[in-house]
């Protein structure tokens, strides 16, 4: 099956590690491109592509403010990408589980270890 094109849905759009790199900075509120590309060490032009692929999968809005265009985060984008992590919690939860009950039986036969004169 072909992939589909980085522009049809945030799965893709978010693959590319600069794009995740990007909302994480808009987390924290709206941005001018120039911010981003310097603060991504990458030119305008660049950055703007990611902003452009973003947008078009609707994980980032833009308003104009007097001359700036401010890039905001539109979480509602990664909803399809958080039920679909969601649906592995149970997964990560039993491991969790498991992991917790093997460091408390370690924790336990530590406690438990030869006692002196034990080894005689």
């Amino acid at each position: 099956m072909a992939r589909a094109a980085t522009t049809s849905d945030a799965f893709n759009a978010i693959a590319e590690p600069q794009r995740r790199e990007i909302l994480v900075l808009l987390r924290d509120g709206e941005r001018p491109v120039t911010d981003l590309a310097r603060d991504l060490g990458m030119t305008q032009p660049q950055a703007s592509k990611h902003l452009r692929v973003l947008r078009e999968v609707g994980l980032v809005q833009v308003r104009g403010a007097g001359k700036q265009r401010l890039y905001g985060l539109d979480a509602r984008g990664l909803r399809p990408i958080h039920e679909w992590v969601g649906g592995f919690e149970r997964f990560w939860n039993e491991s969790f589980d498991r992991l917790d009950e093997y460091v408390q039986e370690l924790k336990q036969a530590k406690q438990e270890g030869p006692q002196d004169g034990d080894d005689q």
